[in-house]
């Protein structure tokens, strides 16, 4: 499927599911290799990075925990610039090894938001693992350790980014057609 129609917009395919695969298994070792003997909590940032979450925990092949954390901060096609936390966190994370698992960072308020909340509830350590990044629109500073794919500012659905709620199925990344 070269093309998708999502409401009144049409997508392109960008970036294959083979090209996914293949680098959420690249990630999935590094981590696996960096986090061994650490039984990380994999601390998902729904809804985007499900998908993500999912195929990337089957590459850790240690002890880890895995919990789930609800924020928002779009509107529509755009970053709304405010942050909304659907959640409250419950999870006890004081001593643990943190990896916040994201589906992408642009201008970086989800993040700018989510860590200084998630340091004071004082984690041994705290890594971030984005599968994209859109270094042209990024605010601020936001640190990605683990980072899958660079991509220009276009907007982009699918393996778990939507669009209004839609295309979160698709099992391949699709760009705003120009």
């Amino acid at each position: 499927m070269q093309e998708i129609t999502i409401s009144d917009k049409t997508f392109e395919r960008f970036i294959s599911e083979k090209q996914i695969a293949q680098r959420v298994a690249e990630l999935g070792q590094l981590i696996s290799e960096d986090y061994k003997d650490k039984n990380p909590l994999f601390l998902v940032l729904l809804k985007g990075a499900y998908v993500f979450a999912s195929d990337l925990v089957k590459h850790f092949l240690h002890p880890c925990s895995i919990s789930f954390f609800r924020l928002s901060s779009y509107k529509g096609m755009a970053s709304s610039g405010v942050l909304s936390f659907k959640d409250v966190f419950d999870e006890d994370i004081e001593g643990r090894n943190i990896v916040v698992l994201e589906d992408i960072v642009d201008t970086g308020h989800t993040l700018s938001g989510f860590l200084p909340a998630l340091n004071k509830l004082n984690p041994k350590s705290v890594k971030v693992v984005s599968l994209l990044s859109k270094p042209d629109v990024l605010q601020g500073k936001v640190e990605i350790d683990y980072l899958g794919f660079e991509i220009p500012p276009a907007f982009v659905v699918g393996y778990g980014l939507d669009f209004d709620e839609q295309g979160r199925n698709f099992p391949e990344i699709y760009q705003l057609k120009k």
